[in-house]
């Protein structure tokens, strides 16, 4: 019983990944996850669409396993779930069965309750307690718009009758047959409803929002216990003994152990973490305070900056305007551009994150030519990914002083992108480094597992599980990125309300 099952539930598609002892991926399989849009600025999801192919996956893997070498069930010694955050679920207790739609992190439905709520001077508590920003972003404003808008749920609620979570508490709820009802740290300090200082949910906050507790899961460390799977879902019963929300999970597998410490995942969004060790580091320059994770009771904090589109941009260079087939032409089409034109490109198709958090901005392209053409517009978009990381790494070093290490270690889709992550590199004027195990959002899911089954070392000096790829060193002349990056803060100005 040494296999490690992780499973990483994601925005556009859910995989499942085996992993032996040393954590090296054995087999993998992933399924694309429909996304529904059915109000402009509104993201949902089918819950049973998010619990059918997770569960296909599951299997899918373990078969691949037992083709391989034998592998079943019974030879897995945990699961591991890393999730995308701040998805918001609302279930029934008898049924399983969810009210709605899961509403996606991306949702801005409730940016005028968010809008209110930083009129009335509630940002200062909401920040002292939960590190968050009053922002549609969360969970909290999404569980409230579900309390209010499905018929009966808030009665419901009080009655104790539905349960609330995020997508790890759903998935959880389903592994285990119902039995079992609890997250994360790091997923609750995702709601805008938990006090990341003492560790628990805040009555103020619950308060503030109109949730009844009753419908909150209880929350445990990264790595523990959180029960065992139905024995007839993959054969045997299988204990869960890992959960993280993604960027978490991610920053696990990048191996950022120590304080300074940076890593940026570049998925449907970009989000890029600093270690800030066990100081909670209250931000000056609107980046969010969450946890790192939780670990034996003991709580490790971070600095995150949020960018809530970034390869959600190429996907709309291909499905929207059809300019490129695939994600890996778009490089190979940006470097065709034109080096003379000046052309920015400002993706706020669901607002802008950190540091602006404008819920009403909106995107556009700036500096279109005659000569404009789809070269270009590619490379403004591979460069407003560069542009947005460098915005936040300067918010960070601004909050963390010289600590903060220059060098940045990324993982997601975007990083397979020679061209993409040269251009980081030169436009942040800093080392980009790539691992070479880049589902670095399944390997920390996979850790944690390995940890609370005691195959695995705590987080420290030991870090044998990293192991570098490639690093890309800035080419481009200091002055050069600094006058691009004026151009594209001139361009952000424009779109921001």
């Amino acid at each position: 019983m040494d296999l490690l099952l992780a499973i990483d539930q994601g925005t556009t598609s859910t995989r499942s990944i085996l992993h032996g002892p040393d954590l090296a991926p054995r087999a993998s399989a992933q399924l694309a996850l429909p996304q529904h849009f059915p109000a402009p600025g509104w993201v949902e999801h089918e819950p049973e669409d998010i619990w059918t192919a997770t569960l296909a996956t599951m299997r899918d893997a373990l078969a691949q396993g037992e083709a391989q070498g034998g592998a079943t069930a019974k030879d897995l010694a945990g699961i591991g779930i890393t999730n995308q955050r701040e998805t918001t679920l609302l279930w029934d207790r008898r049924s399983g069965r969810a009210i709605h739609r899961a509403i996606v992190w991306q949702d801005r439905r409730t940016a005028p309750h968010c809008a209110r709520l930083a009129a009335e001077g509630a940002g200062g508590l909401i920040a002292e307690r939960s590190g968050l920003l009053p922002d549609p972003y969360f969970s909290a404003t999404k569980l409230a718009w579900l309390l209010d808008n499905v018929g009966g749920a808030r009665a419901a609620a009080e009655r104790g009758d539905l349960a609330f979570g995020t997508v790890d508490s759903f998935l959880l709820w389903r592994l285990t047959g119902g039995r079992v009802h609890a997250t994360d740290a790091t997923n609750a300090a995702r709601t805008m409803l938990f006090d990341i200082r003492r560790g628990c949910w805040d009555d103020d906050l619950l308060k503030l929002f109109g949730i009844p507790a009753a419908v909150l899961p209880e929350v445990r460390d990264n790595a523990a216990e959180f029960g065992s799977t139905e024995p007839g879902l993959l054969g045997a019963a299988v204990p869960v003994r890992g959960m993280a929300g993604d960027q978490h999970a991610a920053m696990l597998g990048q191996a950022c152990f120590a304080p300074g410490m940076v890593k940026s995942t570049y998925g449907t969004g970009c989000f890029l973490l600093l270690n800030t060790g066990d100081v909670a580091v209250p931000s000056k320059n609107r980046l969010l305070t969450t946890l790192a994770w939780q670990l034996g009771g003991q709580r490790t904090y971070a600095l995150e900056g949020a960018i809530f589109i970034a390869g959600a941009a190429v996907q709309w260079l291909r499905d929207g305007l059809g300019i490129i087939q695939d994600a890996a032409e778009s490089g190979r089409l940006a470097a065709q551009a034109d080096p003379a034109q000046a052309v920015y490109f400002v993706p706020a198709f669901t607002g802008l994150g950190a540091p602006h958090w404008d819920a009403a901005a909106r995107g556009a392209i700036f500096g279109l030519t005659r000569n404009t053409g789809p070269a270009e517009i590619c490379r403004a978009a591979l460069e407003a990914v560069a542009f947005q990381t460098r915005d936040l790494v300067e918010a960070m070093q601004a909050d963390w002083g010289d600590q903060a290490q220059t060098v940045l270690r990324v993982d997601g889709g975007m990083t397979a992108s020679d061209y993409a992550m040269q251009a980081l590199a030169d436009l942040l004027g800093a080392p980009v480094d790539r691992p070479e195990v880049q589902e670095t959002t399944a390997l920390g899911a996979a850790y944690l597992a390995g940890l609370q089954a005691g195959l695995l070392p705590p987080p420290g000096p030991a870090v044998a599980h990293w192991r570098l790829d490639r690093r890309f060193q800035p080419a481009m002349p200091r002055a050069e990125a600094d006058r691009r990056h004026a151009g594209w803060q001139d361009a952000v100005r424009r779109v921001l309300t």
